[in-house]
């Protein structure tokens, strides 16, 4: 506690109660012989002299600062055992029978009246502790808060003088902007009268005042060079002006000379004048169209004549985007800058706008596009259109089919000729959904993309044998190489066009057959004759399309599925084969590489039953008959009656199990319904009782494999 606080307090004086001093004196004389002389006594009075005269006065806080806290703290513990010493020899006596007022009970209520006075004044002097403690920790804490403010004042004017000397070190003169020339070239071009070795040697502000005015000499000297380069400019531009009036003059004579050789160009098959435009055209090309452009020309005039190469699209626009940026300094263009900047901050766009024009940028295609023409020998057409994708970097094409005779007849053909599937697998497992390039996979996460097949449709498919037509190729998460490259498109467009041509092929005959076979008419070419006894009974009633999900809820299918041998790109088809009351159930996968890779047949009977190839062993062997011996079904290169020919022995076969399925069963001639008609070696052979159903040509007779 501070001196100035003890200075404001006023002491305390205990006064009387009544009577004279001598008294008091005396009361006091007969409390200290009650008490003990070691025992500190509470309220004891002290004597102070003043003038010569006794004065007795009471201090607490003078007091305060001689007594020791531990010792009151001993003093409280004694003080409260003893006072309950006391209250318990009080219940001891008034249950022993002590009256009220008795002088025992009286004694000790006195005594305990004492130790209550000492308790208070040990409370008082307690709280003077704690309140003297909290006024010399106020005191400190304003002295630390003191020092504190100092520190930050200082702190302020450290950092004040730390930006005003970052700013003096960061001042930048005009003159360190311009490029000046250097310090040996200078006094070595520079003459004396501006060089002045004797003052710039020795003082670094005069060698760098001299070489602004050296700069200055140069920079006047060179306007007057430009003045004079301008002049001649000027002079050579209207020569350039005269030659170019003459060469005008001459196009309309050019141009009718031109326009008079056009037939005798298209009397000798050399169009000049539309190759020559294509030409041009094609300088404005994306790098991958232009190598396919060329390797496709040259492979059209080298190999095969019924292929066409053409170009279309807006040239202007692609010219545009050929054209280096201009940087026009011209007031109109800043103007037309700062009006469209206004327009901006007019119309803010939300953030789905944003991110839809984000996807339209990135997936925008080149003005110009590529159309390659197929032509079969039947007038068939096979139209490829080529698109570059700009910020993607891939191909992609969209096919369309023409035809010369009308297609529109077959209901399950609907899917062969379709432009999204037409090109499907042309190369094993090339689907054209996702980009072939891995960085696009980024891209996308961009602008919110979550896969390219949701963009084929609208822009194309992007095949891998589509990449290497342009020459672009990619190798784990980059390309290769930069640029497109021709030996790469040149080493795959013989192939690609081949398959292409035979992919085309094939699904027109595929067509021209769902048309029979959707009559109950299975066309068998006379090549193939000898594949099938002359009379075949068993007929095929119905030939429908099926989708995935029908084909994925058959039940005799299900070991196809397991196995893994079906894809969702594939066709489906269901074949019905009756003969009386037997009915037979082929389930047909057709892959889009037909005829390369053989249709699977599997299979269901219904005759007494139900049957299927996992049940009925002479069903398995049915379905080996049809899937396993391509080699016998082909036919004729390039081995487009396969389909048929497996319905039309997958007939013969059924025609062989109701014949001889009777004598197996119980030897007799076989029930009226299906008379034996063929020749059989032997109708059952081994453990599993296998039936005949090799065809012999020209014996005709039927034996076991």
């Amino acid at each position: 506690m501070s001196s100035d606080t003890l200075k404001k307090r006023k002491a305390k004086v205990i006064r009387s109660d009544g009577g004279t001093p001598e008294n008091k004196r005396g009361r006091a004389e007969g409390e200290q012989a009650r008490f003990p002389a070691g025992l500190p006594l509470v309220g004891q009075r002290k004597l102070l002299s003043v003038r010569n005269k006794d004065v007795r006065v009471y201090n607490e806080e003078v007091e305060l600062e001689g007594r020791d806290p531990e010792q009151d703290y001993v003093l409280y513990k004694s003080t409260c055992e003893a006072l309950a010493k006391l209250m318990a020899e009080i219940q001891e006596l008034k249950a022993n029978g002590a009256k009220e007022g008795s002088e025992e009970v009286e004694e000790r209520r006195r005594q305990g009246c004492v130790h209550f006075v000492t308790l208070k004044k040990l409370n008082r002097l307690a709280h003077m502790r704690l309140k003297k403690g909290r006024d010399q920790t106020h005191e400190a804490k304003q002295r630390v808060d003191v020092l504190h403010l100092q520190l930050q004042n200082l702190l302020y004017e450290v950092m004040h003088l730390q930006k005003e000397i970052g700013k003096c070190l960061e001042f930048k003169s005009q003159h360190e902007e311009i490029e000046l020339v250097s310090v040996d070239e200078f006094l070595k071009e520079a003459p004396a009268e501006i060089s002045r070795p004797h003052l710039t040697k020795e003082d670094p502000h005069q060698l760098t005042l001299a070489r602004l005015d050296w700069e200055l000499e140069q920079r006047k000297r060179l306007a007057e060079q430009y003045k004079s380069s301008l002049c001649s400019k000027e002079k050579i531009l209207k020569g350039i002006e005269l030659k170019k009036e003459y060469l005008g003059s001459l196009q309309p004579g050019l141009q009718a000379i031109m326009q008079a050789s056009l037939p005798v160009q298209e009397y000798l098959s050399m169009p000049f004048e539309h190759v020559q435009k294509q030409a041009e055209v094609a300088r404005h090309l994306p790098p991958p169209l232009y190598v396919l452009f060329v390797q496709a020309n040259a492979y059209g005039q080298a190999f095969d004549k019924n292929l066409t190469v053409s170009i279309s699209g807006d040239v202007d626009e692609a010219k545009a985007l050929s054209r280096p940026p201009e940087d026009s300094q011209d007031d109109e263009s800043d103007s037309d800058a700062e009006e469209e900047q206004q327009n901006t901050k007019r119309r803010r766009a939300t953030v789905g706008v944003q991110l839809d024009d984000k996807r339209k940028e990135m997936l925008k295609r080149h003005p110009l596009s590529l159309c390659i023409d197929l032509k079969c020998k039947d007038g068939s057409v096979l139209h490829l259109f080529f698109y570059y994708l700009m910020n993607l970097n891939i191909l992609t094409v969209k096919a369309k089919v023409s035809t010369s005779a009308d297609l529109s007849g077959a209901i399950s053909a609907g899917e062969l000729l379709n432009s999204e599937s037409l090109l499907n697998c042309l190369y094993a497992s090339d689907h054209g959904q996702e980009t072939p390039n891995p960085g696009n996979r980024y891209q996308f996460d961009k602008v919110g993309i979550t896969t390219f097949a949701d963009y084929v449709s609208e822009l194309g498919h992007p095949y891998n044998w589509v990449q290497s037509l342009g020459g672009l190729q990619f190798f784990g998460d980059a390309p290769q190489t930069e640029g497109a490259q021709s030996s790469l498109s040149a080493s795959h467009m013989e192939a690609t066009m081949k398959l292409l041509r035979g992919r085309l092929q094939s699904r027109l005959a595929l067509h021209k057959q769902f048309s029979s076979l959707e009559h109950s008419i299975v066309p068998v070419s006379s090549e193939c004759q000898h594949l099938f006894p002359a009379k075949v009974v068993s007929r095929l009633a119905r030939w429908t399309m099926m989708s995935y999900q029908e084909f994925m809820e058959l039940s005799f299918v299900q070991h196809v599925v397991k196995a893994g041998l079906m894809k969702e790109t594939d066709l489906f088809f269901m074949a019905t084969v009756e003969r009386g009351t037997a009915r037979l159930q082929a389930a047909v996968v057709l892959n889009p590489r037909y005829p390369e890779i053989t249709p699977l047949f599997s299979l269901s009977l219904l005759w007494k039953g139900e049957r299927s190839g996992r049940t009925d062993d002479n069903l398995r062997a049915m379905e080996s008959e049809v899937n396993v011996f391509k080699s016998e079904l082909q036919g004729p290169r390039p081995g487009l009656q396969l389909l048929t020919n497996q319905i039309q022995r997958l007939c013969m076969c059924l025609d062989v199990y109701l014949e001889t399925e009777s004598q197996v069963s119980d030897g007799s001639e076989g029930p009226r319904e299906f008379p034996r008609e063929k020749m059989c070696l032997r109708t059952a052979r081994g453990p599993n009782r296998l039936k005949p159903f090799k065809y012999n040509h020209p014996q005709g007779f039927f034996s076991h494999r």
